[in-house]
């Protein structure tokens, strides 16, 4: 298992009318929590897509609404692989405000694709290959 922690502060334009934050805003933060994680283990987005030509589209998304997360909250995503990726990664949310309180939890689900043709591929190599080493039993 790998698990990755990012603090944002809820900015005003994150949040509705009675200053909590919209539920719309929650998929964008799950990719904020995302990318860092890559980020952490010296991955990008950009090089899969730009060198590799590999992109990752959403397949499903889950999320859970649990307690308001309002405007200037520092909250703390902690973004966990349950499992090595193969044909699909699967990201697990929660989101924390400042007093540890548990705000959201979610999951997002996506595939690895070929962008010339739109085929599957399986997880890049060098995820796997950094990944790897959380993932195995320790005896």
């Amino acid at each position: 298992m790998y698990s990755f922690d990012y603090k944002v502060r809820v900015r005003y334009g994150d949040t509705d009318q009675m200053g909590v934050v919209y539920y719309g805003n929650y998929p964008r933060f799950y990719e904020i929590g995302r990318m860092e994680m890559l980020r952490s283990l010296g991955l990008s987005y950009i090089k899969w897509e730009d060198e590799l030509g590999i992109i990752m589209p959403v397949v499903s998304m889950d999320s859970r609404y649990l307690y308001p997360a309002k405007y200037d909250d520092e909250l703390r995503i902690k973004t966990t692989l349950t499992e090595l990726p193969s044909k699909m990664i699967s990201f697990d949310y929660r989101i924390f405000n400042q007093r540890g309180i548990l705000v959201n939890t979610g999951n997002v689900k996506l595939f690895f694709i070929r962008n010339s043709d739109n085929k599957r591929l399986s997880a890049p190599d060098e995820l796997v290959q950094k990944l790897k080493p959380y993932f195995e039993t320790k005896d």
